[in-house]
């Protein structure tokens, strides 16, 4: 019984391999962002920005203002939620995968980084800044981590703590 088993695996797993594999160019499509996605807006970033004050982006948050104080207690909790969704892509203080947040405050509105959070793939769909942020970063999309609300305003306040 155990020869067969090992007989049968030496034929079935050549088959395995075949199946799921493919071509490099394949591979290489698989990973990149639809083009449509990357050619909607043909603005550079820096055009794209130009009066990022009044964008809010597209999402539930509309002109949403933060207090003049730090919330700490929230902070900390954003800071725990960024650790636990976001390190995979975003390193605070540098660039990686996605933007680092450090300095965001000062080329995003509140409402915006949260529509971001909270509505990615809208945003990448239909923001001229997130669409050129898709471009800039590869066609990295930003993954939708499903936060609340409340998660998403906890990591709002933990960026201004960078």
């Amino acid at each position: 019984m155990r020869n067969l088993l090992i007989k049968l695996s030496f034929i079935i797993l050549p088959f395995v391999f075949f199946a799921c594999g493919g071509s490099e160019d394949q591979a290489e499509e698989a990973i990149e962002a639809p083009k449509s996605m990357l050619s909607q807006d043909p603005k550079t970033l820096e055009e794209a920005e130009k009066g990022w004050e009044t964008n809010y982006g597209i999402g539930p948050i509309s002109d949403f203002q933060l207090p003049a104080e730090i919330d700490q207690t929230l902070a900390v909790e954003g800071d725990a939620i960024y650790v636990t969704k976001c390190t995979a892509c975003h390193k605070p203080d540098k660039q990686f995968i996605g933007p680092a947040p450090k300095g965001i405050f000062e080329k995003r509105t509140p409402a915006w980084i949260m529509n971001m959070i909270l509505n990615p793939e809208e945003m990448v769909a239909k923001d001229p800044i997130a669409k050129q942020l898709l471009i800039k970063f590869n066609g990295s999309p930003m993954a939708n981590q499903n936060l609340t609300e409340a998660e998403a305003r906890a990591v709002l306040e933990y960026f201004r703590t960078l």
